[in-house]
């Protein structure tokens, strides 16, 4: 707890030196505690137990009655070598209530820019897809909540492989064909029948199937790969070409993450860098490095083994025939990006680990700096990867429909009285919401197996469960005011030195709002601030449970605003999250 340490971390200096020990340790080793129920902070005492020339039982003691008092310590203990705090309940309802939740740590604000989900626009969103765009909006969600000027990018893949495939597909096969080569495979759900990437991911589909199988696969691979290079030599008509192939299906893939409350600030297309001359400019000045070599065809790359790359050591930016390579048009984007920002981070899958390592040395190389990259690891069906390209996937439009049907299904057994619009404006944000939390919970390194019964969960540990605790305070705060009949709540009150346990726990959680989210925004984890809205959503429960807002006597203005405090704390903390804030469920 920042906002204890402040005060107590001097004392604690000077109750150490009071004792003969050297005080220049204990800003780095006085931490939170461990468990809630040994105190707020702790300092273990093994660090001086040599220069004092006694055990850590002892010294903990010593400190212990060398501690001067302050309004913000409520109680010391030394328990087996450790000094533990805790912090006065009184002292910090105080400080909540008049400064906030700002726990006082200095918050520079920083232009950042964040590059998301940028996947290739050549069908629906999946699941696995999905996790980047989820992951990368709560991460662009948290850097504002912390005060940051946040840009959410989204680099379009205009003139790749999977493009021209598209592309050529369109060009070249009609309907029927498409479908007489995907007899074999499910048929689309017809709810999307008007969706273009639901759509056109069957062209796509079927032209990888003639990749594959078809008499004519050379031929077919020879004319993409004709289209590729031509994309690649910044050939407008081909762009144009590509464009008018990959726009619909990723109008419609927004659409999807629109659902979501996914939206993105600036759409930059790779081939920009082409057709500007930055791509031909950079391929010079990599030609120039002492690291540069050639290879037999013609090609040139950079020997990254003598920067300490370990692997594959050959970094490959431009072809024999002088074309660049998607690596290439992705470190003069980089070189770009950082003109517009001060803080730069990527949101990768982890097969990208060796690339990200690629561009980062290769940016250092040409004097820029490395960007920041949050890696997360795929989610998998039980029966194994999810693949557009094999049609193995579950797509997060069938997945939000039914989470919405479940959501719906749950209202209207709790609310009966409700008519079918509020039930399906509801269900709508429970499902979104539920679908959002159960991915962002997750470690971003640590994949998991997708199930139906866990992205749709509406028990505790959800995002209902988040949402039915901000609509209770949401409740209390519409009674408090019923009450009230139109007059102002009252901003006077008295905070009583004995308060239930509920209260203590909720006003220590809430004083913990800025230390986790600062950790957050410093490793990239957005699974913490979930937890931490879990933890305050029970913390809120506790509070309800022993401190009643309104009584026989009216309204306890001190719960009101300790209840309200927590209110605002739960909705702008669910909105950093995706979580939609409703006030009625």
């Amino acid at each position: 707890m920042q906002l204890l340490k402040t005060h107590a971390l001097p004392l604690v200096q000077a109750a150490l030196r009071s004792i003969g020990g050297d005080p220049s340790l204990v800003e780095r080793v006085l931490q939170p505690a461990r468990e809630a129920d040994q105190g707020d902070l702790s300092l273990p005492c093994f660090p001086f137990a040599k220069s004092l020339g006694k055990s850590p039982v002892t010294i903990a003691e010593d400190l212990c009655s060398a501690m001067a008092s302050h309004e913000s310590i409520g109680e010391i203990h030394a328990v087996n070598g450790y000094l533990n705090i805790r912090v006065n309940p009184v002292w910090l309802a105080q400080r909540l209530l008049t400064q906030g939740i700002d726990n006082g740590c200095e918050k520079n604000a920083r232009r950042v820019l964040i590059e998301h989900t940028s996947a290739n626009p050549n069908g629906p969103f999946h699941v696995g897809r999905a996790r980047n765009a989820i992951l990368g909006d709560t991460l662009v969600r948290l850097q504002r909540l912390w005060g940051n000027d946040v840009t959410a990018e989204y680099y379009v893949d205009d003139m790749g492989k999977q493009v021209a495939v598209l592309a050529w597909a369109l060009e070249a096969l009609n309907r029927d064909e498409v479908e007489a080569l995907l007899e074999d495979r499910e048929v689309p759900n017809p709810m999307w029948a008007s969706k273009p990437d639901h759509q056109r991911v069957r062209w796509y589909q079927a032209a990888q199937r003639l990749r594959k199988e078809s008499d004519d696969a050379p031929e077919i691979e020879r004319a993409i790969g004709e289209l590729v290079h031509a994309s690649e030599n910044g050939d407008e008509g081909v762009l144009e070409q590509f464009e008018a192939a990959y726009q619909p299906v990723l109008d419609g893939m927004l659409a999807t993450l629109g659902r979501l409350g996914i939206a993105y600030d600036r759409f930059t297309k790779e081939s920009v860098f082409v057709t500007n001359g930055d791509v031909a400019a950079l391929m010079e000045e990599l030609g120039a490095l002492e690291i540069n070599g050639h290879a037999e065809n013609g090609a040139q790359y950079l020997d990254l083994g003598q920067r300490g790359l370990k692997g594959k050591t050959e970094f490959f930016y431009r072809r024999g025939d002088g074309s660049s390579l998607y690596a290439t048009r992705d470190i003069a984007y980089h070189r770009w990006k950082w003109t517009q920002c001060n803080e730069l981070i990527n949101v990768l899958g982890e097969d990208h680990k060796l690339q990200a390592q690629q561009v980062g040395l290769t940016l250092e190389e040409l004097g820029a700096r490395r960007p920041e990259v949050m890696f997360y690891s795929f989610i998998k069906l039980p029966e194994g990867k999810m693949s557009t390209r094999q049609g193995n996937v579950v797509f997060m439009d069938d997945l939000l429909e039914e989470a919405k049907a479940q959501a719906a299904a749950v209202v209207t057994e709790r609310r009966p009285e409700y008519d079918m619009e509020t039930v399906a404006t509801i269900a709508e944000a429970v499902g979104t919401s539920a679908v959002r939390f159960n991915i962002v919970n997750v470690s971003p390194e640590k994949g998991f197996t997708f199930r139906w019964e866990d992205a749709l969960s509406f028990e505790a540990g959800s995002a209902p469960f988040v949402m039915y605790s901000h609509t209770r305070a949401c409740s209390i705060r519409a009674k408090v005011l019923q009450q009230l009949n139109g007059a102002k709540p009252p901003t006077s009150y008295e905070i009583t030195e004995s308060m239930p346990e509920g209260l203590v726990q909720l006003l220590r959680t809430l004083a913990l709002h800025d230390d986790g989210l600062e950790k957050v925004i410093r490793e990239h984890r957005p699974h913490l601030y979930a937890e931490y809205i879990l933890h305050l959503s029970n913390a809120y429960n506790g509070f309800y449970r022993d401190c009643h807002v309104l009584g026989e006597d009216g309204v306890n203005a001190f719960y009101f605003a300790v209840s309200e405090l927590a209110r605002s704390t739960l909705k702008s903390g669910m909105e950093a999250l995706g979580i939609q804030p409703l006030e009625t469920m």
